[in-house]
């Protein structure tokens, strides 16, 4: 077999750029394993790339494959004593477009990029958890480092980085307030968070202030959230900001308040997933899955996740369990 069935973006623009395509089968090199790709996810940066953001200026050629999270089967393992082995269920991420991306049949990763699939999650569910859970550990535990006696805001709690980030703050001890719309306020609250503000109805800088963080999932791409977000810290508090390009003048803004700033990227690893594991079948994370798609309905899914309304994940179904 040469060939794998791939959706691809043919150039920058809307979900109609998503077509089928017959795509070449990746070969395994170095310590990546071959996975077959039962299930991905949709994720904002997949439909900022297509868009010609996000990662699109790191694109050489057109068309691309799109798609950074995958639950499938071991196909080819890195060397024979490695630990995944063929017809071990794993989920992990990929780098687009370093790497081809996972909304096809076939996806060759780098092994630090993978772990066995938790035993409670089917693969849909499981492909729904790596780049969304791997950044909100990322921002929540690694820079903002959650504990008891932390006051943290969370921005976008019922998205897909938001509903895991609400879940861990509230793990490790902090207290929790969120942001979300009307209909997702007791969904959000069921994560955790000890208080919910509805944006709709409420402006979140008039109600909170004195915090120590803010996870900021929005930028100023809506409402100057981010800029706002600055007068809900207290003085020498810490914003971290995630969505690329949303906010240029995070450091000069932050400075000039008394408070701190940084961006996240996120690095994929099969360890702190492994840790994500423990805790997803312990009960103590979960991952919400608010839509399923085919994978010849991947430009479908880019349409869904583009009206920015999404609780939770965005599943696709790339081949049946």
């Amino acid at each position: 077999m040469t060939t794998m069935r791939a959706m691809v973006a043919t150039g920058a623009g809307g979900p109609e750029v998503i077509e089928s395509a017959d795509w070449p089968r990746p070969v395994r090199a170095g310590a990546e394993a071959l996975v077959r790709v039962l299930a991905s996810s949709m994720n904002p940066i997949d439909a900022k790339t297509r868009a010609g953001r996000g990662a699109a200026a790191a694109i050489r050629s057109y068309p691309v494959v799109l798609g950074h999270d995958l639950a499938g089967i071991i196909e080819e393992a890195p060397y024979e004593a490695h630990a995944l082995q063929p017809g071990r269920a794993v989920y992990g991420m990929t780098l687009v477009p370093r790497y081809d991306g996972t909304h096809a049949e076939f996806a060759s990763v780098p092994e630090m990029f993978l772990a066995p699939k938790p035993a409670s999650l089917s693969f849909t569910e499981a492909a729904c958890v790596p780049l969304a859970a791997l950044t909100a550990w990322g921002m929540v535990v690694d820079v903002a480092r959650a504990h008891e006696g932390q006051r943290m805001l969370i921005h976008a709690g019922a998205g897909g980085v938001g509903h895991f980030a609400v879940q861990l703050a509230a793990y490790f001890g902090a207290t929790v307030t969120a942001t979300c719309s009307t209909r997702n306020v007791s969904f959000v609250r069921e994560l955790g968070a000890a208080r919910v503000i509805d944006y709709t109805a409420t402006r979140f800088d008039d109600e909170v202030s004195d915090h120590d963080v803010v996870i900021d999932l929005i930028g100023n791409v809506h409402d100057d959230t981010a800029t706002r977000s600055l007068r809900t810290l207290r003085p020498g508090g810490l914003i971290v900001n995630a969505p690329t390009g949303s906010w240029p003048t995070m450091h000069d803004e932050a400075a000039a308040a008394g408070v701190r700033a940084t961006s996240y990227k996120l690095s994929p690893s099969g360890a702190t997933l492994a840790v994500l594991t423990r805790m997803i079948d312990a009960g103590d994370l979960r991952v919400h899955v608010d839509r399923v798609f085919a994978l010849d309905q991947v430009a479908d899914a880019h349409r869904f996740i583009d009206e920015g309304r999404t609780r939770g994940k965005i599943a696709i179904e790339v081949a049946r369990e």
